[in-house]
């Protein structure tokens, strides 16, 4: 069975002129159920507010026949620890069973970006996933840049999707 996961209402509400209502998003998601889509990720509760209405208001709404909700985020900070984190706070409490968190996979941008070691980049990434699987949610981890990093250093682009799924993503 080949399982679709779909990022129109974050990736393609990142088009310049694009911008979904609480109701375009709730007539997108209902669309895409329709079509069979398996997962339909409802955008980041801890960034936007309108995701955070939009993941709550599908608690009153009918259930959806196919799809399953899924809430984005990202990482704890360089420095932090998860359970202080704001938006993985708002991951934890937010309705959706299933969230998606993003990591930096590419060691140029763990330097650069994060401005942080690798090894303690490969702790973010493991600390945020079992913060959250620990707290019941499914954990998938977008492993950022993966394919930049694989030719720039495929050892610690391995060794970030390693520490996701170690901690249980």
């Amino acid at each position: 069975m080949i399982q679709v996961s779909d990022t129109t209402l974050r990736d393609g509400a990142q088009a310049e002129g694009v911008s979904f209502s609480l109701d375009d998003k709730l007539r997108i998601i209902r669309a895409l159920d329709e079509l069979g889509i398996s997962w339909i990720e409802a955008g980041n509760p801890g960034a936007n507010p309108l995701d955070a209405q939009l993941l709550n208001r599908l608690q009153e709404e009918p259930p959806l026949e196919n799809a399953k909700i899924v809430a984005f985020g990202a990482t704890c900070r360089a420095g932090g620890r998860p359970e202080d984190d704001e938006g993985l706070c708002t991951l934890r409490n937010c309705p959706a069973g299933v969230v998606t968190i993003f990591g930096k996979s590419s060691s140029f941008h763990v330097r650069q970006v994060l401005h942080c070691s690798l090894e303690q980049n490969l702790h973010i990434i493991h600390d945020s996933v079992h913060f959250l699987k620990s707290r019941g949610k499914t954990v998938w981890f977008d492993a950022e840049h993966f394919f930049d990093s694989w030719t720039e250093d495929l050892v610690y682009a391995q060794a970030t999707v390693a520490a996701a799924v170690e901690a249980g993503a």
